[in-house]
């Protein structure tokens, strides 16, 4: 097909008429196998004459094609190899001169080709790459270093008999691209387009040393030299000229990301490398070098960094969580300690303990979408990116390797922070540094309750600062009351009545008005469940708890509300019995409800994670009337469609619990229904799919199976019956041996 034809198709593709954007996707579809579409596409991509929509929609159509039929492994038809050859040859200058909106897709491509194709089937790929880099062009600069990111991105997690080819990339090219570095670094005023330039050199440098520092680096005058570039981006300020004033897009800015890339690459570094005794015999002489020059050298500008803050200037979060975590591996080791030592004042108490407390962005998002505040509360991922997380962590492991001489002095701070709120008059409280006091006592919970003296004192604080909270008019306070509680919920109460109010001022917290306080208190109470003696307490009590429990779990996904769950039908065991069969219901609810939540939002893996609490806290329920066997034909109904569902390719993550299941329902129930007959060939299938992923954790549900059945194989009457089950056992013996 000439071009001119094979634009007008793909112009028809991007029609608002359904029926001829229907036709042309159609005949994009039948056009895939055809020798030369490929290059036509891609000259349809480079051709600035060419509408510049039909060049995207081409652009996306032929990243597509390549990732889907370029490698010989994936099958189906395949791009003949004069077409490889060409795509080969100009897919480089094709990224040279995209514009942005297009070069996105083609380097998505070019990745398809060097993972599948560098170096065996490319091995000219370095040196064209290398010739660009030499250019003075820096559309051709960029085009080198968006393929040299993704050259050494290849080899970042390989093994090191695999990753000769990276070693020779960097003989290649580090001369080069360190000469451009510095030639980057010495413009003034430079645009941002030079800050993504930078950018894929900072990435190149953190793909190319994550794993070791290369033979090429171990030259003290190279290696310097690349230090001295890396510690310049963290000293010069970040151009105030052009920053988005939107917080989201600020932190998104190339500079921003530089020096996030910056701090990342220093952590990687002092983390693996910071410590000669901690290293392999063949890095020793490195680590002692970066111990030694750049250790305290780059703490000394992460000391500057952390300054913008205690001046109310602006730090990305990402950038303050890398820099803080610097500051804490400081803490282990003797040299950066001593250069720690004298600003630990100035940084717990002015810029660690403000990121600790209840702040602007907290209050408008607990206000304005409560559900996303108890998401990024619970959310491990958010940890990463969270200066707050930071900051305890930096606590933490001030106190773990520090403590005789910080632990006191910063409990005294807290202390005073507590009678300062305490003294103020209720319009004048700052319940912000409450909050701050609270998280940093829950906090190091794990320290002071094995630390005398403040191990016997836990108790009066609990109740002099923390349970009068419960009654705050300030809702984050009540939630961290809550969360504070649960962390010392395990420590011996020398008044039992100060326990049974903190656990009764839980209970009544699940009917909070704030959705965060509500959550905050079904987790801690599990805290409580567990240490509970008396469970008379909670007895009473039961059916209402379990009814807010249900309300809470169609509001929230959250699998820490079904661990408490977990651990009162644990606790309570066949006293759950009345309840097992509206306890499986709810939790059946809640199960498809976080599947369809999974589902609709594949990013977000919450509703994933609850949905495995929930088959755990049925298997629970289960297990806890085991000794009840007329309840298992009651609740067959409920668990049935589940079993059925996440038995096939769409339960692959949760195979194990969901067989643990069938093992109950099988094991513990008086008849086996033909219904639970049907899910064997779904077992066997499944067994046949996933055998070697999953070996070792379906022979004990499997062997459950297969011995309650046995016992049913004597007193079945129908032939049919005792025909099928007679082939289950047979089957079930033969795939055990395989096994």
């Amino acid at each position: 097909m000439d071009l001119p034809t094979l634009a007008s198709v793909l112009q028809l593709a991007l029609s608002t008429n359904p029926d001829d954007r229907k036709a042309g996707e159609e005949r994009l579809n039948q056009l895939h196998t055809v020798p030369g579409h490929l290059v036509g596409l891609l000259q349809i991509i480079v051709t600035p004459t060419v509408d510049i929509a039909v060049r995207q929609v081409a652009s996306i159509h032929f990243k597509n094609l390549l990732s889907r039929h370029w490698k010989p492994s994936d099958g189906g038809d395949q791009i003949c190899d004069a077409d490889k050859r060409t795509i080969r040859e100009n897919i480089l200058e094709a990224l040279v001169h995209a514009p942005p909106i297009i070069r996105v897709q083609i380097g998505d491509g070019l990745k398809t080709l060097i993972l599948s194709d560098y170096a065996e089937r490319w091995p000219t790929l370095l040196s064209t790459v290398n010739a660009n880099l030499r250019s003075q062009d820096q559309q051709r600069i960029y085009g080198a270093l968006y393929a040299l990111r993704i050259l050494t991105r290849k080899y970042e997690f390989k093994d090191d008999d695999e990753r000769t080819p990276l070693y020779q990339i960097i003989e290649t090219t580090f001369p080069t691209l360190l000469e451009i570095f510095n030639v980057l670094l010495s413009m003034v005023n430079p645009p941002i387009e030079v800050a993504d330039l930078v950018k894929l050199i900072c990435k190149i440098f953190w793909s190319s040393t994550y794993l070791e520092i290369p033979v090429q680096l171990h030259d003290t005058q190279i290696f310097t030299a690349w230090m001295a570039c890396f510690h310049n981006l963290l000293e010069r300020p970040v151009p105030q000229e052009g920053q988005p004033v939107d917080l989201e897009q600020r932190k998104a800015w190339g500079w921003w990301k530089v020096k996030k890339w910056t701090v990342h690459i220093m952590n990687r570094l002092f983390n693996r490398f910071g410590d000669p005794k901690n290293a392999k015999p063949e890095n020793r002489p490195f680590a002692q070098l970066f111990q030694s020059q750049f250790a305290g050298k780059f703490l000394e500008s992460h000391f500057t960094l952390l300054s913008v803050i205690r001046q109310g200037g602006y730090l990305p979060d990402r950038v303050i969580n890398l820099v803080l975590q610097y500051l804490s591996t400081s803490i282990s080791k003797s040299a950066t300690y001593q250069l720690l030592k004298p600003r630990l004042d100035i940084i717990l108490f002015e810029i660690i303990f403000p990121l600790m407390c209840f702040n602007d962005v907290d209050d408008r998002l607990w206000h304005e979408d409560p559900h996303e505040y108890v998401r990024k509360g619970y959310d491990i991922i958010e940890d990463m990116y969270s200066p707050r997380t930071a900051a305890i962590n930096f606590i933490s492991e001030l106190v773990r390797k520090r403590g005789k001489e910080n632990l006191q002095k910063f409990l005294a701070f807290i202390v005073e922070i507590f009678g300062r709120y305490d003294a103020a008059l209720p319009g004048q409280k700052s319940y912000r540094q409450k909050d701050g006091g609270l998280l940093a006592v829950g906090a190091l919970s794990d320290k002071l309750k094995q630390t005398e003296p403040y191990k016997s004192q836990l108790e009066q604080m609990l109740v002099q600062h923390v349970f009068p909270e419960f009654s705050s008019p300030v809702g984050h306070l009540r939630a961290k009351a809550a969360w504070v509680s649960g962390q010392y919920a395990s420590i011996p109460f020398k008044d039992q009545r100060h326990f049974s109010s903190a656990m009764h001022s839980m209970v009544s917290a699940l009917k909070d008005p704030e959705l965060p306080v509500r959550v905050d208190s079904v987790v801690a109470l599990r805290s409580f469940v567990e240490a509970c003696k008396d469970l008379q307490e909670l007895r009473p009590i039961l059916p209402q708890l379990l009814d807010e429990f249900f309300k809470l779990m169609n509001e929230v996904d959250n699998e820490d509300l079904v661990f408490t769950l977990e651990t009162i039908v644990d606790k309570f065991g066949e006293e759950m019995a009345p309840y097992a069969l509206g306890l499986c219901q709810n939790l059946a609810a809640a199960f498809w409800k976080c599947i369809q939540s999974s589902e609709d939002e594949d990013e977000d893996e919450s509703g994933a994670l609850a949905a495995v609490g929930c088959l755990r806290a049925i298997s629970t329920i289960l297990e806890s009337i085991s000794s009840l066997p007329h309840l298992f034909p009651q609740i067959e109904p409920i668990v049935l469609p589940m079993m059925q569902k996440m038995l096939t390719k769409d339960g692959q993550d949760v195979f194990e619990e969901i067989l643990e299941i069938v093992s109950y329902m099988t094991y513990f129930s008086p008849t086996i229904s033909i219904e639970m007959w049907s899910l064997w060939p779904l077992i066997v299938s499944a067994v046949e799919d996933w055998a070697i992923d999953f070996f070792d954790n379906i022979l004990t549900p499997l062997d459950n199976y297969v011995s309650r059945s046995t016992e049913h194989f004597l007193t079945c009457k129908s032939p049919d019956y005792q025909q099928s089950l007679f082939k289950m056992i047979s089957s079930s013996q033969i795939l055990r041996t395989v096994i």
